[in-house]
């Protein structure tokens, strides 16, 4: 899908290059990522309105940091630099980068020394976030300082007549108070964007260039119930109506009642053909005896596949496969990063086989998850639905630790039936990112009346993030906990002992398996 209008946001490796992207659409404009040794070919192939260089853990001398062509500051296009990108933009225009003499990470005062455009409505002695070891000792050609800090007295510069600035703070997190007032005057007041980028836009076009892509063919869906195979398919159905062939298909692992109640939603409210396959037996008898996390994801992998092929040869017609990959799925697949340890496989099941011979059709593939939730609700989809929790591919296999059973599967889901209600009904679940149960293979003593048990214990995590890449652990009241936990050990027969995990991503997963 091209855009009129866009940012390109140049990756030199931040981990805050994404929530720049995320700030951008924010602000109403399109805009992409690309690493920095394709970033030029992209602009050349379609001119962006502005550019971004995101920050990056590297020094600019160092031997392999990554670079950027030269042309990029020609070409005249307004251009922002973030940290690593404001020391990119002095290393090309004859200024200086050292390691500064004292790192800065964390807030700092910032004070203006120049009236600059960047900086417009923008409070005298505003807060921003440091994150850097370099800094700039000489001023590039050209360039005037426009604001400094206490530790940093080049802490963020321009040429007016280049319409091109850097800075060494972070206006894209949370921290800059205000850096949606600055990134909106690059993109607004510099780069003289238009705007318009919303649901809405999105979903007119969408709608457009799958109806023009697919004509009178077929697609199918796999609909796992998710959000994004949910909004995936309300699309796609709003699109082309009937030529769209949902399959549900219940893996055996899913949450309680889950199943019923996406056949009930997409059959009955939404009218969207759909065919419900229950390969429970299947799933299960092959999950026996298995306790590694690993061995789990495959076989589910494998055998969703397998199953998912038989179904779908039954609509011969079809010539479309739909699938609902998301715009951090794309970025990682591009991205200069070099290979990385296999922390475990990706938590959602997908990967569908190249044979099956269908052409992909990925409507979400530019959009982040909190975006895919906004269309969601601009189609008319439920709260309940687009607000779910994430939920991982191979389901409670990897939440019941240890090898599965039909027993252990059902005291896992009515605990996590108990604990999400809870969490509902004490209005905490919207505040909370993923919240889940967890059946250890632990058997403890408890004492329920004046007999002795000895059962298992039940773990619950709930955690807060922006994008699962990091969490923390959710403050839930303690009141709330102890009514989880009384309800839990009194309704779940075989549980007698319920623990709260408050460790936090990194150096914990999210999940436990």
């Amino acid at each position: 899908m091209q855009h009129a209008e866009w940012i390109c946001i140049v990756d030199f490796g931040s981990q805050y290059t994404q929530l720049i992207a995320r700030r951008v659409r924010e602000l109403g404009v399109y805009c992409e990522i690309h690493p920095f040794h394709l970033a030029l070919d992209a602009m050349r192939a379609h001119p962006p309105v502005g550019v971004i260089l995101s920050g990056g853990p590297n020094s600019v001398y160092e031997q392999g940091a990554p670079q950027i062509d030269r042309e990029v500051f020609e070409i005249g296009i307004p251009l922002l630099g973030i940290c690593y990108g404001l020391q990119l933009i002095a290393l090309h225009h004859d200024g200086a980068v050292d390691p500064a003499a004292r790192r800065e990470y964390g807030k700092a005062e910032l004070r203006f020394d120049d009236q600059s455009e960047l900086f417009k409505g923008v409070s005298q002695e505003t807060v921003v976030w440091m994150s850097h070891g370099d800094s700039l000792t000489r001023l590039p050609e050209r360039f005037e300082v426009i604001a400094h800090t206490e530790n940093a007295p080049i802490c963020a510069i321009g040429n007016q007549e280049k319409k091109m600035f850097g800075v060494q703070f972070h206006p894209e997190v949370v921290h800059s108070t205000e850096g949606r007032t600055i990134l909106s005057n690059f993109v607004y007041g510099i780069c003289g964007a238009k705007g318009g980028w919303n649901p809405r836009s999105f979903i007119a076009q969408a709608i457009e260039e799958i109806r023009a892509t697919v004509g009178t063919d077929r697609v199918i869906c796999a609909l796992s119930g998710g959000v994004d195979s949910a909004v995936a398919a309300v699309l796609l159905h709003e699109a082309i109506g009937d030529q769209l062939q949902c399959i549900h298909i219940d893996n055996g692992v899913m949450r309680k009642k889950e199943s019923a109640q996406v056949v009930e939603a997409f059959r009955d409210v939404f009218h969207i053909p759909l065919k419900f396959v229950d390969a429970t037996d299947l799933f299960l008898d092959r999950l026996a005896g298995v306790t590694d996390p690993e061995q789990k994801r495959k076989i589910i992998g494998v055998t969703f596949i397998e199953v998912f092929e038989k179904e779908a040869a039954e609509f011969s017609d079809a010539a479309y496969l739909a699938q609902g990959t998301l715009y951090p799925d794309v970025i990682e697949s591009v991205s200069f990063k070099g290979p990385s340890a296999t922390i475990k496989s990706h938590h959602n099941v997908g990967g569908l086989p190249e044979h099956m011979n269908f052409k992909l059709i990925e409507p979400f593939r530019e959009l982040f998850k909190d975006e895919v939730r906004n269309v969601g609700r601009e189609l008319g989809i439920p709260n309940h639905l687009i607000d779910r929790h994430p939920f991982p591919g191979p389901g409670l296999a990897i939440r019941v630790l240890g090898e599965i059973d039909r027993e252990r599967l059902e005291l896992l889901r009515e605990v996590d039936e108990v604990f999400l209600d809870e969490i509902r009904k004490a209005g905490e679940y919207d505040n909370i990112w993923q919240a889940f149960a967890v059946l250890l293979p632990v058997r403890s003593v408890g004492v329920m009346g004046d007999a002795r048990t000895y059962d298992y214990t039940a773990a619950l995590r709930a955690v807060t993030s922006v994008d699962g890449m990091t969490a923390d652990w959710a403050r839930i009241p303690y009141n709330v906990l102890e009514r989880i936990s009384n309800r839990i050990i009194n309704e779940v027969r075989g549980i007698n002992r319920v623990v709260y995990d408050i460790s936090s991503k990194p150096p914990s997963t999210i999940e436990w398996e």
